[in-house]
């Protein structure tokens, strides 16, 4: 289980995650909504253990530790971060993704077979920009599960690619309840499908617990230094 309580980021001027607590199991799909894009990849960063928080306690399974939760998650499509590069083949981002995977399960990962296996070949040697949404969505969400490490799937802000959620919301909820392997997801996303009934939580919905006290030093101008983007790692 993912558990995180009034966890927060600082940034220079604002806050870049306001403090937000949030918990998902394997077996659950969690939808976390929040209006600025700069928040919700800020929130996927953090709990996938990619960037260090300013405050707040996170853990994966009831370990504390930052590397204990990198290892055990995936950051799916993260603008600006981890999202395929326009100019990459499909045949190539499968090559780069796959030499992420740890090296004792590299040597029988190839792209050929893999997209053979995974039923890509048809897209083999399109460009990324021009995989339709849910295309996409199903073929990064398995190049993170390449990984048979991964427990935890984070996806970043999937509803940016299309105005219609069946482009995203079954592949994971398919992800989420599988029997074979249950996965804990968590979505960011900018507001909540009108057909959603299940977990949910808000970017900044423990801000009245974090309140700075009257007189108390801002810690926002020092803390920059302190967030560990590892951008080369965030698959």
């Amino acid at each position: 289980m993912l558990s995180a309580q009034q966890l927060h980021v600082k940034g220079r001027r604002d806050d870049l995650l306001p403090p937000t607590s949030l918990r998902v199991s394997r077996g659950e799909l969690l939808l976390v909504t929040a209006d600025r894009q700069d928040q919700r990849t800020a929130l996927a960063l953090t709990i996938s253990g990619r960037m260090k928080p300013t405050g707040g306690q996170i853990g994966w399974a009831g370990n504390g530790k930052i590397k204990n939760l990198r290892l055990a998650s995936a950051l799916v499509d993260s603008p600006a971060v981890n999202e395929p590069e326009r100019h990459l083949s499909v045949r190539d981002l499968v090559t780069e993704d796959l030499a992420l995977v740890p090296r004792r399960y590299r040597g029988a990962l190839l792209s050929k077979p893999w997209l053979k296996v995974n039923r890509f070949e048809d897209i083999a040697d399109l460009w990324t920009e021009q995989l339709p949404a849910g295309k996409r969505m199903e073929l990064l969400t398995a190049l993170a599960l390449a990984n048979p490490h991964t427990d935890l799937l984070v996806v970043d802000s999937p509803d940016r690619h299309s105005a219609s959620v069946a482009d995203w919301l079954p592949r994971l909820q398919q992800l989420a309840y599988d029997g074979g392997r249950p996965l804990a997801v968590v979505a960011t996303v900018t507001a909540l499908p009108d057909s959603w009934t299940g977990p949910v939580a808000v970017i900044g919905n423990a801000v009245e617990r974090q309140d700075t006290a009257p007189g108390e030093p801002d810690p926002a101008d020092d803390e920059t230094e302190s967030l560990l983007f590892e951008t080369e790692d965030a698959k």
